[in-house]
């Protein structure tokens, strides 16, 4: 996370009337606060914000999409007039006809990313990552999202050509970021999340010894059937293609060191059968072993 800067560097620029007053640092960028309708997705403005005493934001609604991170702190937010909690990690959206409201606990300032963005693809990319106006999640882990925001803002503070189109293009792959670390909020699907996390963990670390859904399920004390589900809900895969995927990239680091058999690869990987383990390496990667081997 970049070092914010104080209130005073930001004097030179017409601050928005729905900035919060109440800022004690900030990293703020401004690319059109009047964007044009026919653009698909203009980034408004960006930032990185953290709360003074006395911070509280309390709206009807929104004149664009927004969408904010919490990096650091503890608050309070009302979406819709639903409750919830703020805290590393916490991600919510807000827009057009969301009324909301945030406060931060003044014993542990609220440091929070926002982007704000509006076009004709602003409601479809926040319903790709399934953080529609008015919905909040976390994501895992906490700090997941604050490389791309901090090259967001970077990008965003830089006057150069093209960082309009660029900023568009980092807030696509922001969504994308957040569909692949987004996770449940407290409540009772998290038991169901704790329990994919603790078998994801064990799977990347025993990967090498594994060799069957089977003995994942073992391992993990689940059954196999509800670990595909939780996989499938959570990953976008199975237990079995994460476990693939995984012995695939190793194997692929292996082959690229002088003197690696391939039959000596598949053993280290699990395979009794060298060409069974091609056949996965191709249908995992797109390209044989031997292909791999001669790609420079």
């Amino acid at each position: 996370m970049k070092p914010l800067t104080s209130r005073k560097a930001t004097r030179g620029i017409q601050e928005p009337a729905f900035f919060s007053p109440n800022v004690a640092k900030a990293r703020r960028f401004y690319l059109d606060l009047k964007p044009s309708r026919s653009e698909p997705l203009s980034v408004v403005c960006g930032g990185l914000e953290q709360s003074a005493p006395g911070y509280a934001i309390d709206r009807s609604g929104f004149p664009f999409h927004s969408i904010e991170y919490v990096a650091r702190g503890t608050g309070r937010l009302l979406l819709r007039g639903k409750p919830f909690d703020l805290e590393p990690g916490t991600i919510f959206s807000y827009g057009p006809g969301v009324p909301h409201h945030i406060t931060a606990d003044p014993a542990t300032p609220l440091v929070k990313y926002f982007v704000d963005f509006s076009g004709s693809k602003a409601l479809n990319t926040l319903k790709s990552c399934n953080l529609g106006p008015g919905q909040a999640a976390r994501v895992h882990p906490p700090n997941a999202l604050v490389p791309l925001f901090d090259e967001l803002v970077q990008t965003g503070l830089n006057p150069s050509r093209g960082n309009h189109e660029l900023c568009s293009r980092l807030l696509e792959c922001l969504a994308l970021k957040i569909a692949a670390a987004k996770a449940p909020l407290k409540g009772n699907e998290s038991l169901a999340f704790a329990t994919y996390q603790h078998c994801r963990q064990h799977i990347e670390e025993h990967f090498l010894k594994l060799r069957t859904l089977e003995q994942i399920a073992a391992a993990c004390h689940a059954d196999q059937a509800y670990l595909c589900r939780l996989f499938r809900r959570y990953d976008q895969q199975s237990p079995y293609q994460y476990l693939l995927r995984l012995k695939m990239n190793f194997a692929a680091e292996r082959l690229h060191q002088p003197g690696a058999l391939v039959k000596q690869i598949a053993e280290e990987t699990g395979f009794n059968d060298p060409f069974h383990f091609s056949r996965v390496f191709r249908n995992t990667l797109g390209v044989s072993p031997a292909a791999f081997r001669n790609i420079r």
